[in-house]
């Protein structure tokens, strides 16, 4: 599935990891450095995920329902699932401040539809506000990426917690070997598969066994797990970019 040049997976695969002491610097600061994404970007940088609903068609299936986004930035996922779908509630949360300020200000915030507030799933003392075994779906949309690997575990047990037996989680995120770990240069490698970018925010490339195993560790049945392949088209420069994503879904036992 994976169609990358083998001089590729090895150049990165070989190259160094950064210094255990910049690393743990970008851990200590992941929270400003999101709040300095968003101080730059405002709500400019993502378009709204209008194609959630076609590459998961779960969502249009829950006529009324609750809905938490998790690692909601300045609200791409939530307006547009508002307005496909009338008659849900959805909670979003995220690391940085100024993305749930962003969020807030929208026309479209309505406190009856939307709560949206700060959380750092990473940290076990900072506990969501959704009431346990309440949300039928969770959303979790090139978020998980951004967590460093040995935290993963954390994040989805506590959105396990909130998740009804049988709710669903549906995920989409980055696939390893996809044309952005490619194009790191040295001195961005965090370890395997984990690398920072400029602006010191961090983004980890899965395979879809590693999908399978962390969220096993967490509790959750897998439904489906799989690769996605999308040609990126800059009319501009007239390139075609392949982009590689692992798109998933998963399930809370019924007990």
């Amino acid at each position: 599935m994976l169609s990358v040049e083998t001089s590729d997976r090895e150049r990165v695969d070989k190259e160094p990891n950064i210094s255990n002491f910049k690393r743990d610097k970008l851990e200590r600061e992941a929270k400003k450095n999101w709040d300095l994404f968003y101080k730059r970007n405002t709500d400019n940088f993502f378009k709204d995920r209008h194609w959630l609903t076609r590459e998961f068609p779960l969502l249009l299936q829950l006529n009324k329902g609750v809905i938490l986004e998790v690692g909601c930035g300045v609200g791409n996922t939530i307006y547009p699932l508002l307005e496909e779908c009338q008659n849900l509630f959805i909670y979003g949360c995220d690391i940085s401040p100024r993305a749930i300020e962003l969020v807030k200000k929208h026309d479209k915030y309505e406190a009856e539809r939307v709560q949206a507030f700060v959380c750092d799933l990473t940290d076990p003392g900072d506990t969501l506000i959704v009431p346990p075994n309440s949300v039928d779906i969770v959303t979790c949309i090139f978020v998980l990426s951004a967590v460093s690997p040995e935290k993963m575990t954390t994040v989805l047990r506590n959105i396990f917690q909130v998740l009804r037996p049988g709710g669903h989680l549906l995920f989409r995120d980055y696939g390893l070997y996809d044309h952005a770990m490619l194009r790191f240069k040295p001195g961005h490698k965090i370890q395997d598969q984990f690398y920072v970018r400029q602006d010191g925010t961090r983004a980890f490339y899965f395979s879809t066994e590693d999908t399978a195993r962390i969220f096993k560790e967490a509790g959750f049945e897998t439904v489906v797990n799989d690769y996605v392949t999308r040609e990126t088209v800059n009319k501009k420069e007239n390139l075609s970019v392949p982009r590689i994503f692992v798109q998933s879904q998963f399930r809370k036992p019924v007990l």
